[in-house]
């Protein structure tokens, strides 16, 4: 039997004024709302119990139409973290670098931006 792990509590928020370390080897993000980080928290261990189910479902044989229903459900839930994560950087960590960054530090969130929108949206 393995320990349930649990992260570490961090009941912390950044201000704007925070810059999110975008240029530093640990970037870090900003404006984190401790209840969106919760509610994160929460849905990735129920993705994880989902996850845990199909591997099951596979191990145990079950018919194929039911797996591909519960994988296609883990894959809405990982999108629903995704626009969680996407609306706070968007928010916070992008706004922050358009408005009060460098010209390269915009072109950097830019093309960071189109990036994450091309690879989210495949």
């Amino acid at each position: 039997m393995t320990a349930k792990r649990t992260a570490p509590k961090d009941t912390t928020t950044r201000s704007d004024s925070d810059s999110c370390g975008a240029g530093s080897p640990e970037r870090k993000a900003i404006g984190v709302d401790v209840e969106i980080k919760a509610s994160n928290l929460r849905r990735l261990s129920r993705i994880e119990g989902q996850v845990r189910g199909v591997q099951r479902m596979v191990e145990e044989d079950r018919y194929c139409a039911d797996i591909l229903t519960q994988i296609s459900s883990v894959q809405e839930a990982l999108r629903a973290v995704a626009r969680a994560l996407m609306r706070n950087h968007l928010s916070h960590c992008a706004t922050h670098a358009i408005r009060n960054g460098s010209e390269k530090e915009r072109q950097a969130m830019y093309d960071e931006l189109l990036d994450i929108i091309y690879k989210n949206a495949r």
